[in-house]
């Protein structure tokens, strides 16, 4: 028991003081008996304020310490390392949160927020004085990262681990890796085309020897924790053994009888059952769509490396980290919704981003030259009614790029902007400024009151009640109607529920916190990259993407890592095993053993989060959290009360 406690009252430089009385604060709970020691501090964390609390700890021989201050999110790892620096066992320090939680919370009530503080600091007097020290637990780990995920944000996370020395598992589920970045031709703002990154990206990835390309892999199975996860990877052929004659592929891909839908040019073309996208896609080998082939066999009669003998295999790969960076779908839009799939001249911005890439002279659809384009903003985000209620931020750039694009390359082109307001942030209003320049006409409504599209003469008719008109009610009768649709969650991502990923109320994965942990997930060791976490640029991609190898870098990087260990801990002398503990633990932490004869339960330590579900749900009360044991949560109550 520790009788010996230092206690600090942190002003916040007014954060706290302005609406808290610190110094009858520090007058309430210097009278605890436990209290040797009670200051108020301006500025708890800076860095004088820690060599003094240094001082007193050695000079006083403190037992534990109490810091009323701001957010453990921010400051709990600060003065746990001011505790260790004095020689006290980090776990004896306690952290009471009197800024979130009484002065920002009760900002109206000065004498109301003073009286909290003081029951809050009384609360974290009481569970220190019963803290004891503990030794972090310490688990090997496997220096290697799998990253899941081989579009733009994945491969430059598995450069950024494989140049700081780790072993890289890049797992792609496609055949071609570049992800969406790979389908567009000229980029904002570089005006670099995607094939052109995506190769250079490519060639660098070939070049490096601790990393493993997997295409057409697919994870399955999930087991393990942090320092050493297992996968399995289920992978598919691509039914071509060596390396094709280019001449004989042309001819096999030329032959085959089956045509689909082309999902690289998003449906505006056909593709055969045998097929390669485009000469910069890698790796450089065609691929047998084994869903759509007949098995005719006119491919095999031409080129002799087509193998319809090969086998789908799995295989296992243990890894000390997994990145998850499986990127996003563009949002579908329902038939009907602003024309599309009822007017003929309806397509998407994915869908006019190639046609502008495929066409040469002239922008023709559906056998029709195009002039007069109109945009239809927000398609899919911003819903008024629906699940979208956030804005895909790329959208309005991208789409502003475009038309300023297809101006310059096909010469006598309209553009007519339908916006709910443009949001082109930082640099990228210089090209907004740009396409006013250039004549484009913008036009504004309201979120519940949008623009409709109808069909009349063969062409689509675009009618608006313009907010920058007063409302009046204008129409723009168009050769082509674009819908400016945002970023959605992949729907066939299994990746998620396997390794059960939290998501946001967007559906997209969510980190723990979007500043101070932006891509950690609350599964350790899993961190999230890229646009699966939600709508981002490439810039910002290739940021997170950077961030997370980084963070992934961190857990496998040396043999051992260390845990905390506020585990739950289990009485094996009252504990029966009736299984309830097992139902009740969301990460699969608790596991059924015998010891001498007698079925009890085991916490794995090292996926353990100590979130306390299995405590309440014990019907003989063999369970105990460390640091929040019952003795020590009873004493805080008592302090309250």
């Amino acid at each position: 028991m520790n009788n010996k406690l230092g206690v600090y009252i942190c002003h916040c430089g007014g954060n706290i003081s302005d609406y808290v009385d610190v110094a009858k604060v520090k007058q309430s709970v210097a009278a605890e008996e436990e209290v040797f020691l009670a200051k108020t501090t301006m500025f708890a964390c800076s860095d004088s304020t820690q060599k003094e609390m240094i001082e007193d700890i050695v000079a006083n021989e403190l037992d534990g310490v109490v810091v009323a201050s701001c957010s453990p999110k921010l400051h709990l790892l600060t003065f746990r390392a001011v505790a260790e620096r004095a020689g006290l066992n980090k776990y004896n320090y306690v952290h009471a949160n009197i800024r979130e939680q009484a002065s920002w919370a009760h900002s109206d009530d000065k004498s109301g927020a003073t009286a909290k503080a003081i029951n809050i600091v009384k609360a974290a007097i009481k569970k220190v004085r019963f803290a004891e020290p503990l030794t972090p637990i310490r688990i090997p780990t496997i220096n290697s990262v799998a990253v899941v995920g081989g579009g733009l944000a994945g491969m430059r996370a598995a450069l950024e681990l494989s140049s700081l020395g780790t072993r890289v598992y890049l797992i792609e589920r496609e055949h071609f890796v570049g992800g969406r970045v790979s389908q567009w031709d000229s980029l904002f703002t570089t005006g670099e085309t995607g094939k052109e990154l995506i190769t250079r990206l490519y060639n660098e990835l070939t070049e490096q020897k601790n990393i493993t390309l997997l295409t057409g892999a697919e994870v399955t199975g999930f087991s393990g924790s942090i320092g050493d996860f297992s996968l399995k990877v289920r992978i598919t052929p691509r039914y071509i053994s060596g390396k094709c004659n280019p001449g004989e592929l042309k001819k096999a891909i030329e032959v085959c009888p089956v045509g689909v839908a082309d999902d690289f040019n998003f449906g505006l073309t056909v593709r055969k059952a045998i097929y390669h996208n485009f000469p910069g896609e890698y790796p450089q080998a065609p691929v047998v769509d084994l869903s759509n082939c007949n098995r005719c066999g006119a491919c095999e009669k031409i080129c002799g490396n087509i193998d319809f003998s090969q086998k789908e295999e799995v295989i296992e790969i243990r890894t000390g980290s997994i990145l998850v960076a499986t990127g996003f779908d563009p949002y579908t839009p329902a038939d009907g919704e602003f024309g599309y799939r009822t007017c003929d001249n309806v397509v998407t911005l994915p869908q006019f981003k190639r046609l502008i890439d495929m066409g040469e002279k002239m922008l023709i659809f559906k056998g029709r030259e195009i002039r007069n384009i109109a945009y239809i903003y927000c398609v899919g985000s911003r819903q008024a009614e629906g699940e979208n209620k956030y804005c895909s931020r790329y959208c309005c750039t991208s789409t502003i790029y475009e038309s300023i694009t297809v101006k310059k390359k096909f010469g006598n082109i309209h553009n007519f902007h339908f916006t709910r307001g443009i949001r082109t942030y930082g640099k990228q209003e210089i090209l907004y400024d740009e396409s006013s320049r250039q004549g484009d006409i913008y036009l504004q409504s309201y979120e519940d009151d949008p623009p409709a599209v109808t069909g009349r003469n063969g062409k689509a008719v675009v009618t608006i009640n313009d907010i920058l008109t007063g409302k009046r009610e204008l129409e723009v009768e168009a050769d082509l109607v674009v819908l400016v649709t945002g970023m959605v969650p992949r729907n066939d991502n299994p990746v998620g529920s396997l390794f059960k990923l939290p998501k946001g109320r967007d559906r997209f994965f969510n980190e723990i916190h979007m500043k101070l942990r932006p891509v950690e997930t609350v599964i350790d060791g899993i961190t999230i990259a890229g646009a699966c976490q939600g709508p981002k640029n490439i810039m910002e991609s290739v940021n997170s993407a950077l961030s997370a190898a980084v963070k992934s870098y961190s857990y496998v990087s040396k043999a051992e890592m260390e845990l905390e260990p506020v585990v739950a801990l289990i009485d094996r002398d009252l504990c029966s095993w009736c299984g309830a503990c097992t139902s009740a633990c969301p990460f699969e932490a608790i596991r059924k053993e015998n010891e001498s004869g007698k079925p009890v339960a085991a916490i794995n330590n090292s996926v353990c989060k100590g979130c306390g579900m299995c405590l309440p749900v014990c019907p003989v009360n063999a369970i105990d959290l460390i640091t929040y044991s019952d003795r020590e949560i009873e004493s805080m109550i008592d302090a309250l009360a």
